[in-house]
């Protein structure tokens, strides 16, 4: 899989989350918060976008990812390693 489909898969999540949304604003560089997702939105996008890639990451290392591509780089990492 590649990085360019993870995006896609977390983006999918967002919009499932967060449907009012502009998918314009889907940029790997803005956060969550900035598309007005709360703690349990967040949590929610995260795990529907594990679930779709069948792994489970740490919170630890989730915790390292400040915006969508942070996430992104995250979730691609673990499928890769």
């Amino acid at each position: 899989m590649t990085r360019d489909e993870v995006l896609s898969i977390v983006r999918e999540n967002i919009v499932m989350v967060l449907p009012e949304v502009d998918a314009a604003l889907l940029r790997p560089e803005r956060s969550l918060s900035e598309l007005g997702a709360n703690s349990v939105d967040r949590a929610e996008i995260v795990v529907g976008a594990m679930a779709a890639l069948r792994i489970k990451v740490p919170g630890s290392e989730l915790a390292e990812a400040k915006n969508i591509g942070g996430l992104v780089d995250v979730l691609y990492r673990k499928l890769s390693a």
